[in-house]
């Protein structure tokens, strides 16, 4: 639904988004990180037709951003950052206003409808300016799904929300999710881990990272690691698990807990198992760890910013060597001359 190829955004002589390139399917929820300025609210105002890009090429739905904005706008719910409301109209006023916006029929039906989907059936008659920043997001949703759109964006959706909110939109993104595309903005990286299908990891405007987020945490640590909890005394498992075939490392944590590590795609959890009741050892827990969503996003941003402080050292060392390599070859012409 969404296709997008070699983007580039410039401010001036600021690059926002500098040839950035990936898809969404339908049915699937692209999570959307970066850091503050990486990029990602000028990446979804360019996919949403509110400004246009430098270059590059972006589609959804078949339908170009550029020449064919009316016919994407009308497949496209957007949820900004700062949502876009009348603080003087009613909440169900300002449904009906965007829903004739998009020429929605049975529009009377369809209000109620998002009302009832986003939960503020309660405040339907309440004026906008009345309501907590929480509500007021909620409405944005509404309007954002006013127009049963295909594909929603959405920048930071549950920001304000409180916790039992936030659970709520999560739910609703994820019953969206699965017959629309939805790409989500966000900076809460436990909730990215949660919903999203895939992630698209974004520093200084262009691509560091796209892949699922178990994929990305294989794909970073390149080991298990596993934890043992026993009922008794762990030291009689320790030389027992270092036995096992790709075990790398087997400790006592401070908790007297053994952890373990081992290399290989195979997860080594039923061979643990397996060992340590051979051993007559009593088993309270085995589980795996992983790497948070948020190591993953500050391992690949500095991975990338430490690519790019050493890119101009690089470029200058190369030219040294090309520079050096011509005073040579010209002094080796002048002594056979």
């Amino acid at each position: 639904m969404i296709k997008v190829e070699n983007l580039t955004k410039y401010y001036g002589q600021n690059c926002a988004v500098k040839e950035l390139t990936f898809h969404a399917e339908k049915g699937e929820v692209l999570g959307f990180l970066g850091p503050n300025g990486a990029g990602k609210t000028t990446t979804m105002r360019i996919l949403t037709g509110y400004i246009p890009p430098t270059s590059g090429k972006v589609t959804i739905g078949g339908y170009d951003v550029i020449d064919q904005s009316l016919e994407v706008r009308r497949i496209v719910g957007y949820l900004p950052e700062s949502v876009p409301l009348y603080p003087d109209m009613r909440v169900n006023e300002y449904l009906r206003y965007m829903g004739k916006l998009h020429q929605v029929d049975r529009l009377d039906e369809r209000v109620a409808e998002v009302i009832e989907k986003v939960n503020i059936a309660d405040r339907a008659h309440s004026f906008i300016s009345k309501l907590s920043k929480g509500m007021r997001q909620r409405v944005g949703l509404a309007q954002a799904l006013i127009h049963d759109p295909e594909v929603l964006i959405l920048d930071e959706p549950t920001i304000g929300l409180d916790p039992a909110q936030i659970i709520e939109v999560r739910k609703l993104i994820e019953e969206i999710g699965k017959e629309k595309t939805v790409l989500l903005s966000t900076h809460i990286l436990s909730e990215a881990q949660q919903i999203c299908d895939r992630v698209l990891i974004i520093n200084r405007g262009q691509l560091v990272a796209e892949d699922t987020p178990e994929a990305l945490q294989k794909r970073l640590t390149g080991t298990q690691k596993v934890t043992v909890h026993l009922a008794g005394d762990p030291t009689p498992a320790i030389e027992i698990l270092r036995g096992l075939a790709n075990v790398l490392r087997v400790e006592i944590n401070d908790q007297n807990r053994i952890v373990l590590e081992s290399s290989g795609e195979t997860d080594i959890r039923p061979k643990v198992i397996a060992s340590l009741t051979a051993a007559n050892l009593e088993i309270l827990e085995v589980y795996a760890e992983t790497a948070s969503l948020e190591e993953i996003f500050l391992q690949l941003v500095q991975e990338e910013e430490t690519e790019r402080q050493a890119q101009p050292e690089l470029e200058g060392a190369l030219q040294a060597e090309a520079h050096s390599s011509k005073e040579q070859s010209e002094q080796g012409g002048e002594n056979h001359a």
